[in-house]
Order: structure tokens, then sequence, then C-alpha cells
């Protein structure tokens, strides 16, 4: 059992009427159940728990005494994801249980150096479907390449993910160099957790030079971060707009184009430009096949692991620029194809300017389980 102060504005509330709201909320994350969210008795409105049926509340014990938890199922509990003094724009609301906060993400992608050629993931409790997503081992890797050869920017890397690595349980990431040279690093890597082989890759890093030429594709003409609907991915501390609120996740949601628009800003980002890089790569596999299941009649992400298998194989991503994850970034996710059980997507990523900064392909699958009863035992691709 992991203890924290909730450093966010906390309200809990029952048939539309409070039931307690304080700034002093303790969350206590557990190693097989999901995450738990006490507010001090103080902060509970008066005659409320009277109010409430058996079973909503309950009183906590040892270091939680004078606390009461709340049944997310049957209380709306919601962080307010601001601090004081944030324009009102950037306040959204994250419906608790939550995955965590933006700092617990950049210590999970901040894996921990064995030697110079091999790094450690931190393991992190996960109550459902503790799988690891692709593009978090995707984002770790190009961290642990720029720990590697410091003073180079990853410019190119390509890894396919075979096999799914457990959240639960650390895993490493082994780092081959292939050549150093005056300008270019070239790297092999393979992610593995026990005997199994989780990812394997190569990786491009360079110093960089001035221009000789330059171009880029622009920014497609879509609405910015304010005119775009916020979407709850379950991470304080990251602001995610959908474009045209074309993402619902729902199958009977109305057809559309196989492609999404995604704005992204993570809050506090520590100064570390391999971390900026990594973010922006733990993205690259969350909409792509979002996207591609657009244009299909009763098909949606909300059947993920429960009637529908999917997941990404193979991710290749260019950066084209240093990144700055703390300002707001669009994801253009277009897939391309569809069928065979595989979908395809070529995407790019712009600053709230127009910059091009970097441009990614997508490899997922999307099949019927023969036997959806199983669904949810299932872990892994």
């Amino acid at each position: 059992m992991v203890t924290r102060a909730v450093p966010y504005h906390v309200t809990a509330a029952a048939d539309g009427s409070p039931v307690a709201e304080t700034d002093d909320a303790v969350r206590v994350d557990l190693a097989d159940a999901p995450a738990e969210l006490w507010f001090p008795r103080s902060a509970v409105v008066a005659g409320a728990l009277d109010r409430l049926a058996r079973g909503t509340w309950r009183e906590g014990t040892g270091e939680l005494a004078g606390h009461v938890a709340f049944d997310p199922e049957q209380v709306d509990v919601t962080v307010i994801d601001g601090r004081p003094g944030d324009d009102e724009r950037d306040v959204t609301t994250k419906r608790f249980p939550t995955w965590g906060d933006a700092t617990d993400l950049y210590e999970v992608l901040d894996v921990r150096p064995e030697s110079d050629t091999r790094y450690v993931s931190v393991a992190r409790a996960v109550a459902h479907r503790p799988v690891v997503e692709a593009s978090q081992i995707l984002g770790q890797t190009i961290v642990a390449a720029s720990r590697h050869a410091p003073g180079r920017r990853v410019v190119s890397a390509s890894m396919v993910f075979p096999r799914a690595a457990d959240a639960r349980q650390p895993y490493v990431i082994d780092l081959d160099p292939i050549t150093h040279g005056r300008s270019f690093t070239a790297l092999s890597a393979r992610a593995t957790q026990g005997e199994r082989t989780c990812a394997a890759g190569t990786l491009l890093l360079d110093v960089t030079a001035d221009d000789v030429i330059r171009h880029a594709d622009p920014m497609p003409d879509v609405p910015g971060p304010y005119e775009s609907e916020p979407f709850d991915m379950g991470v304080t501390g990251r602001d995610l707009r959908i474009v045209d609120a074309a993402y619902t996740g729902d199958p009977d949601a109305p057809l559309g184009p196989p492609v999404l628009d995604t704005w992204v800003r993570f809050r506090d980002v520590p100064d570390d430009q391999a971390l900026h890089a990594g973010l922006l790569a733990q993205y690259t596999g969350h909409m792509s096949i979002a996207a591609s299941m657009r244009p299909h009649a009763g098909i949606g992400q909300e059947q993920a692991h429960v009637t529908l298998s999917t997941g990404i194989n193979a991710i290749a991503i260019s950066l084209h620029a240093d990144v700055q994850a703390d300002r707001w970034m669009l994801y253009h996710h277009r897939s391309t194809f569809a069928g065979d059980g595989m979908t395809h997507a070529e995407c790019r990523v712009y600053t709230e300017e127009g910059a091009l900064v970097a441009s990614f392909t997508v490899d997922a699958m999307v099949r019927g389980f023969a036997d959806p009863s199983k669904a949810d035992k299932r872990v892994g691709l």
C-alpha cells in the first residue's frame, strides 16, 4: 500500500447532491485493487453520511483514521485537474479512480540505469488489465537511448511488440551499440521480462546540423485546443482535447472518416529533453486504432479487450525537432488501411504554432475473440 497527498481539489456527490470536498485528500494505491481516495471527515457535508446507503462509504483506521472513503461505483468522486491561478480554460475534471498523475508517468518513463547499456523499468500496481502499453516501452527506450548517448537526439526509432509485458513486474531494456560515429549513433534495443522478449527494434541518434533544405507537411486546418472537447483518460496533469469530439469509444457513435485529431499537453514536465521526447512517443499508441474504427458501424473502442482483441504490433517514429511536451501538441492520426485483422495509420505531431515535430506510423490488430467470455482473462497482444 502506497499513501500520498493529492495536490488537487477533490469533490464527492451522490444523486447530484454534494457529499464532500477538500484540498487535503489522500490517495492510496493498492497492489491488486483500484486506488482509493480518502477525505478528511471534516470535509464531509453535515448529515451526508447518514443519507447515504449502507456500503457507500467506510471509515478509515490506522494512519487513515479520521478519514472516509466513498465507493466510486455509487458516489461520483471527481478530481479537479487544475491549480490555483490557472486559466479556467486549463481546468478539467477527472473521474476517480484514475490511473495516476502525469508525475507518475514521468517516473515510469525515466528508466533506471543498471549499466551504460541496460535500463530497468519501474513496476506499478495496476488493478485492471495490467498490460504495459507498447508506446510506453517505445518512450522508455527513447529515454534509455538518450541517456546512453548524451548530446545526441533520437531522430528515428522503430519497434515491434511481439508479447505483452506485465505492468506489475519490472522489465529490462538492453541497448546494443551498432555504431557510434562523429554524427550518428545507431543502437538495437530489446525489452525483456523474465525470459520473454516483449519488444525489439532499432534507434538512430544524431548531433543534428544546420539546414541545407527544409520543408514539412502543413498542419491540418482544425480547431485549436480550447475549441476542442476535453476527454478524461484517467491521468491528472495531462490535458487531452479531442477535435470535433470525434472520439467517444461508443460502437453506436456517428460514423466518420478514419481520422482523429487530438491535442495533448503535460503539466510540470522536468527540464529533460529525453523525457519530453519519451512523452511524445508514449502517446503514439493511444488513438490510431480508434481512428481506424470510425468508418465502421457497430465497432468502437469500448469493445476492446471485451469482444475485440486489439493491440499495437509496431510503431516507427521520426523526431524532427526537440520536443516541448508541456506545450500543446496536435496528434493527427489517419488510418490508411484496415483489413485481414490489421490496421495501419500514418500520423503527424505538430506544435500549436504549426511546426511539424514528429511523424509516426502504427501497425495494430483488430480481431474478434473466438470465445468472448474469456476476453477479460487475456493479457497481451
